[in-house]
């Protein structure tokens, strides 16, 4: 459900007395702290048109816990990657399609910036845990961060889809044009881990591995 109908969403909700509504935000709902890694208290405050619809969507959900009692619980994961995934401007995708077609991989930033990548396997289970813990843990009105807390730079990242890609490291092309967006971003799941037993599963370079799997098997059914 996108931002500007969620509340007609939340709505529906209160009035069929729905008992569980997962709710997709993400660590783009902090903004730009000075402390990190944001943890479930870091203040929400979005500056970026998408940033703050997440933080918007926050705030929805958990009005209508507050308000009307709606069983909601939110999920604020760092960059979900995976198969099925085919937004070309995404690192991980993106670098994949070029690499298996021989072309050079862009880089819109400067490839310095901390972020936090989420194989989609993982990020399923946390939402089924999510589910799971309105009624197990009354976690009703709750938010949790999920990560594997291991941040990585553009750049590592992008060496290990070359890695998992072709083998070895292709020169990008970093075009250092991504001005607006924010420079570091990571979580801390311990919530998570603690309070309805979610805990990341897949290191970096099994998600990897499976991704470019899937994104060899698509491409030669294009074909």
């Amino acid at each position: 459900v996108q931002t500007c109908a969620l509340p007609i969403f939340l709505e529906v909700a209160r009035e069929r007395k729905l008992k569980r509504v997962l709710v997709a935000s993400s660590d783009k709902a902090y903004g730009t702290a000075k402390v990190l890694p944001y943890d479930e208290e870091t203040p929400l405050a979005g500056e970026g048109p998408y940033d703050v619809s997440k933080s918007c969507t926050d705030l929805l959900a958990r009005s209508y816990y507050l308000t009307y009692q709606v069983p909601t619980v939110v999920a604020r994961c760092g960059n979900i990657y995976g198969g099925g995934d085919v937004n070309w401007s995404r690192i991980v995708p993106g670098t994949i399609k070029s690499l298996l077609a021989g072309e050079q991989p862009v880089i819109r930033s400067n490839g310095k910036f901390l972020r936090d990548y989420v194989y989609v396997e993982d990020a399923v289970q946390a939402y089924l845990k999510m589910a799971e813990s309105i009624d197990s843990h009354n976690a009703a009105g709750e938010a949790f961060n999920f990560s594997r807390e291991e941040p990585i730079s553009v750049l590592d990242i992008y060496k290990e889809i070359c890695l998992a890609t072709v083998g070895k490291y292709v020169d990008p092309d970093i075009q250092d044009t991504a001005k607006n967006e924010i420079i570091d971003q990571h979580l801390d799941s311990s919530k998570a881990r603690t309070q309805i037993g979610w805990e990341s599963k897949f290191t970096l370079e099994q998600g990897l591995k499976l991704t470019v799997s899937w994104y060899k098997k698509y491409f030669e059914e294009l074909k």
